[in-house]
């Protein structure tokens, strides 16, 4: 007996993927894999009663403290994605590696997902899979099927979906972030109603001040009290939401090269992404944060490609480690109209002195203010040159390298 493990939502994708997969495909026992990675209760009860309805044999697998730790690994390396952070895409891989978890536990031959040929989820998916030896099947792309197709066939064969109506929005949730697309959305010149959002209200003019304390890079505790990864998200997506914090509306270039526009909720992605890069600045040398940069860019289009098991990921991750060492202590954010802003930051490990850097000290440390002048004369040097070249007035390389002064003739310099 020939046996396939689908990624099972009990959506109209999905739901008319069961039939399919033993029409088109030959199989002999379709077997349904639902992940938790942080889905409202609604979608999981949608689930389980379609499976029932469809006779499907279906798995629940709770995933949520693996992909929370995932999403903390994200907010070490300031993970965002064209101006958003990361959700759908950290997501996929926790799901797809525990839905082949499930196939391969019960002697299933192929795995199959119900994405189109047009999204990013099909790659994430597949990724993982192509790792292993089962079949990878994908009916709606392959079949080229279309929504109103979809519709007809599930009405034609009577199955458990309200002819393929699931509401005017596609809406995908997860502990990290909620996307909303599809319908008028698609149009960037639509403006979105109010209603698209559950996640986050409008600012209301208050404000609330709250402290996130970090070790080593993650997030351990709010307001000094210390919660587990996937406790901590949810305070924060409820008291940073409630402040209207956390709403991108993006034009997004996907990964098959398709322009498309994106709503997003992540309230608390944004607090912990503003709270760690705050903190970041304070500890970290000028050098580490510049090249960290870099870093951080590469982890995150890895991240969007749903690759964060790269080679190239865990050398990243060795340097991100490395610098995250210092980055402990405590960030103070305010939420004030719909932004999570760091008013203040503490740590044992500040590359910062007060005493250096404030104008009522004469000194540096051994270094006097006049031990500056020499580099004074240096800055900008080649740029002199550069201009008295391009300039062609002939000026000797001696005025360029004093800057022009007549070294025999004291002048007077303010600062304006």
């Amino acid at each position: 007996m020939t046996r396939v493990a689908l990624a099972f939502s009990g959506g109209l994708d999905t739901t008319i993927c069961v039939p399919l997969l033993e029409e088109e495909y030959g199989y002999d026992d379709v077997i349904g894999v639902t992940v938790d990675v942080g889905q409202p209760a609604s979608e999981f009860a949608e689930a389980k009663e379609t499976a029932e309805a469809l006779g499907l044999e279906h798995y629940v697998v709770d995933a949520r403290a693996e992909f929370a730790q995932l999403c903390l690994d994200g907010v070490r390396a300031n993970a965002t994605y064209q101006g958003y952070p990361l959700g759908t895409a950290l997501a996929r891989p926790v799901i797809a590696s525990k839905i082949l978890e499930v196939a391969e536990e019960h002697g299933c031959t192929g795995i199959a997902h119900g994405c189109t040929g047009k999204g990013n989820d099909q790659l994430r998916f597949e990724a993982v899979w192509r790792d292993s030896d089962l079949e990878v099947i994908a009916p709606i792309r392959e079949l080229g099927l279309t929504r109103t197709w979809e519709q007809e066939y599930a009405a034609e064969k009577g199955l458990p979906v309200e002819g393929g109506n699931e509401g005017d929005w596609s809406i995908d949730t997860n502990l990290w972030s909620r996307s909303v697309e599809g319908d008028e959305l698609e149009d960037p010149g639509y403006v979105p109603p109010e209603d698209i959002y559950e996640w986050t209200q409008e600012p209301t003019g208050e404000t609330e001040l709250i402290e996130i304390a970090f070790e080593e890079g993650y997030p351990v505790a709010v307001d000094g009290e210390e919660m587990d990864p996937v406790t901590l998200i949810e305070h924060l997506n409820e008291v940073a939401g409630a402040h209207g914090v956390g709403r991108t509306d993006v034009m997004e270039d996907r990964m098959l090269g398709l322009k498309v526009r994106e709503n997003y909720e992540h309230p608390a992605a944004t607090t912990l992404l503003n709270a760690h890069e705050s903190l970041e600045g304070l500890v970290l040398t000028q050098e580490e944060r510049q090249f960290k940069q870099h870093v951080d860019q590469q982890w995150a289009q890895k991240g969007y490609e749903g690759l964060v098991d790269a080679p190239l990921v865990s050398a990243l991750e060795g340097f991100i480690a490395e610098t995250q060492k210092r980055v402990t202590g405590t960030v103070t954010i305010k939420f004030e109209g719909g932004q999570a802003r760091p008013v203040a930051r503490d740590s044992e490990y500040a590359a910062y002195s007060a005493a250096h850097a404030s104008f009522d000290t004469e000194t540096v440390g051994k270094i006097d203010q006049e031990d500056a002048t020499g580099v004074a004369k240096y800055h900008g040097f080649q740029r002199r040159l550069a201009n008295k070249s391009l300039e062609g007035e002939g000026e000797s390389l001696e005025m360029a390298t004093d800057g022009g002064a007549d070294t025999d003739t004291d002048t007077e310099t303010t600062d304006e």
